[in-house]
């Protein structure tokens, strides 16, 4: 088993600026504000958070449960 990855880098759908940003362990973040255009992200449908959705590697309970569907959140 892979250790589980806590950074990820988040591109803006919008404007396209990356950053790299801690992800939580314990919860999903489903709101991101970005720090260039200040648009608010929130995850694609069927994702469970921003990381999912923007992020270069997906959050950590997704990582643990080896990206089965439905493994976080719910």
């Amino acid at each position: 088993m892979s250790a589980v990855v806590v950074t990820s880098a988040l591109t803006c759908p919008h404007c396209g600026h990356r950053s790299i940003e801690t992800m939580p362990t314990d919860h999903c973040l489903w709101l991101h504000e970005c720090p260039q255009c200040h648009r608010l992200l929130r995850p694609r449908p069927g994702h469970c958070c921003v990381f999912c959705s923007y992020g270069s590697v997906p959050c950590p309970p997704v990582q643990a449960a080896a990206g089965e569907p439905g493994s976080c959140c719910g």
